[in-house]
């Protein structure tokens, strides 16, 4: 029988945090307090400038808006870390984190084609670079991902003693297993894409010229090129170990890897690439601040007390080409 608080009784969970269960809370409660600085001062700075929209401004503040909420789902998993929580209130928060960790996922990819777009084909605009399309393609991103996390809110089962601790190895029936299956499967499409992308970016930038004659544009080129890799880093950082090890992982949680061995390994493995996925709500807003000259002045502005400068510069008008070192 389960009883509230830790584990103790004779159906105990067999399955452990162990050498990580001192630094995920530690690495959680970091990520909470770095993250909620970062994106709260990315947020304030998107409002600021949304007179001046453009197609990759609707996007950066969509995935600023999934970052912070994914960091306020934290708090609570730090508290019943290793814990029986509220069965619901654990699986409510499961699933929003979930939730916004997948919506960051699609808006990095969106502003990938963005600036594909952008770069391999300058001359042409696509309706999805239009600020209409892009407002609808977000909200389209938030409504299929609350639509498929729905299936999961509803399941209840409880036939593993793990499945009481919160935020822990739970066993999932076929219909989950496959849902969590096909997500891993859908999430290498969109990062092979992803990869693409950027090889085609970074061609193109090789063959550019950047000033005629101007003895600096070879090592301005290679900046650029070095900035543009960039954003795949942290996404393979972030989110490719997590999705790797999520395939074996669901076999466990099915019962079809049935070893306690093999469980507590890929448990452990589990949530040492989840708490990376989590850090990319932190590692956003270095994309920005690299990527956005726009969103870099904002920022040296507000460090040097330059508020007056901050205001005045959100005010302009960029256009939406204005340089490729834009995100």
């Amino acid at each position: 029988m389960l009883q509230e608080g830790n584990l103790t009784t004779n159906e105990t969970c067999k399955i452990h945090d162990g050498i990580l269960s001192p630094f995920l809370p530690i690495g959680y409660i970091f990520i909470f307090c770095i993250g909620l600085l970062c994106n709260t001062v990315t947020l304030y700075i998107f409002f600021l400038r949304r007179h001046t929209d453009s197609s990759m401004a609707v996007y950066m503040r969509h995935l600023a808006l999934a970052d912070i909420m994914l960091v306020l789902c934290l708090p609570v998993r730090v508290y019943y870390h290793n814990k029986v929580g509220p069965f619901y209130l654990c699986k409510v928060v499961g699933i929003f984190f979930y939730l916004n960790m997948y919506s960051s996922i699609l808006f990095l990819s969106l502003i990938s084609l963005d600036r594909y777009l952008k770069i391999i084909k300058p001359v042409w605009v696509f309706s999805i670079q239009k600020t209409k399309w892009s407002h609808m393609a977000s909200y389209i991103v938030w409504v299929v991902l609350i639509s498929g996390m729905i299936p999961f809110l509803t399941s209840n089962s409880l036939k593993h003693p793990c499945d009481k601790v919160c935020f822990h190895f739970h066993s999932k029936g076929t219909v989950g297993g496959i849902i969590n299956l096909t997500t891993v499967v859908l999430f290498l499409v969109f990062y092979v894409a992803f990869l693409c992308f950027y090889v085609k970016i970074t061609n193109k930038l090789r063959t550019m010229s950047m000033g005629n004659g101007d003895p600096k544009a070879q090592s301005r080129k290679k900046r650029v090129i070095v900035k543009t890799f960039l954003v795949p880093s942290i996404f393979t950082l972030c989110f490719l170990p997590y999705h790797v090890i999520r395939i074996p992982y669901v076999l466990a949680q099915m019962n079809m890897i049935g070893d306690l061995h093999s469980q507590q390994l890929l448990h452990i493995l589990n949530e040492s690439t989840l708490l990376l996925s989590a850090l990319n709500s932190c590692l956003d807003p270095i994309v920005y601040y690299f990527l956005s000259s726009a969103y870099r002045k904002t920022i040296l502005c507000a460090i040097q007390g330059k508020f007056k400068n901050m205001h005045a510069l959100n005010r302009r008008r960029i256009s939406i080409n204005r340089s490729l070192t834009e995100i």
